[in-house]
């Protein structure tokens, strides 16, 4: 599983019109949070979701009064938008076009996905998301800028 968290002032997903004549709709959108593009590979479960709920919780990425980074989300009181990104997953060490090979498939993906936003939610936080599979327009203001990607491999730890 793989997250790449961008700090953000704001951020807004917006899902494309499927036709010319069908208006673009606003998805979600935040104020202060993070925005996480969130992608899945083959073998994530309930394990990998865990610790990536608990590692974005945790994160103490916002300034306290002297300016350090180490307040986290909660203490914050930021929200999260949460969007599907397979392509997180490509690999472009071969060729001029990329391989998404690593990438899980769309059903168990949105599963995870599925599984992974309800966690967030669990947790008390406010979490606004894009559509699955959808194609997606992503707007944000990154905050810092902070952008860290967090990987987390399937498997016994």
């Amino acid at each position: 599983m793989r997250i790449l968290l961008q700090r953000v002032k704001s951020a807004e997903v917006r899902i494309r019109a499927e036709s010319p004549e069908s208006p673009t709709r606003v998805s979600g959108r935040i104020h202060a949070g993070y925005l996480l593009l969130v992608g899945f590979t083959h073998g994530d479960t309930d394990t990998e979701l865990e610790w990536m709920t608990d590692k974005v919780i945790c994160l103490r990425l916002f300034p306290d009064e002297e300016q350090r980074m180490n307040r986290d989300i909660q203490e914050h009181g930021g929200a999260l938008l949460v969007v599907s990104q397979f392509t997180l997953y490509a690999d472009v060490r071969k060729g001029r076009r990329p391989s998404f090979i690593d990438a899980a498939k769309p059903e168990p993906a949105e599963v995870l996905y599925n599984r992974f936003v309800m966690g967030l939610r669990q947790r008390g936080l406010q979490v606004e998301t894009g559509e699955f599979g959808a194609m997606m327009d992503v707007e944000l203001v990154n905050d810092g800028p902070v952008t860290i990607l967090i990987e987390r491999d399937a498997g016994p730890e």
